[in-house]
């Protein structure tokens, strides 16, 4: 077994989905860390170097999140019209363009805020409160775009 395997299974027990003998608490997440672990057997295999590994699980991160590689065109041959004037961009979904051909990113600002909720008794970790960032987008998300453009989605903290 590799190195890689022993150290995903070694973080699937520090995180509490799988004990010492290897049997998961939870029937999702095994098949997810199967998914994973059958994904690292595959990399394994591949004789990756120090050089050659980050360069391709940024392309595999890219391709698997339907993110384009390199920025888009605004060529035609990007969109799909979705509806009548309104076209959607092929190889990045959140990008739009109108019947005016005024393109846009639906996700060029994620607003955030921070939130806290009482650590439940049965949860790990520290008691108390757990803090978390609640996100969304609105309509203020929007940005308009000129091509070449590449996905940028600039993170907003909203204070109350």
């Amino acid at each position: 077994m590799s190195n890689l395997l022993n150290h995903a299974r070694n973080e699937f027990r520090a995180a509490g989905w799988m004990d010492e003998k290897g049997t998961y608490s939870d029937e999702m997440q095994q098949a997810i860390c199967e998914h994973v672990l059958e994904l690292l057997r595959v990399f394994s295999d591949e004789g990756h170097s120090g050089s050659t590994a980050p360069y391709a699980v940024n392309l595999f991160k890219h391709l698997a999140m339907f993110e384009p590689i390199v920025p888009l065109t605004g060529e035609d041959w990007e969109w799909v019209e979705t509806a009548r004037g309104m076209f959607q961009n092929k190889r990045c979904s959140h990008v739009f363009k109108d019947e005016d051909g005024r393109a846009y990113d639906i996700q060029g600002k994620v607003f955030y805020e921070w939130a806290e909720r009482p650590l439940d008794p049965d949860e790990k970790g520290y008691p108390g409160m757990h803090r978390f960032k609640s996100s969304y987008t609105s309509r203020d998300s929007r940005v308009y775009v000129t091509f070449p453009y590449t996905p940028t989605t600039e993170y907003v903290e909203v204070t109350k």
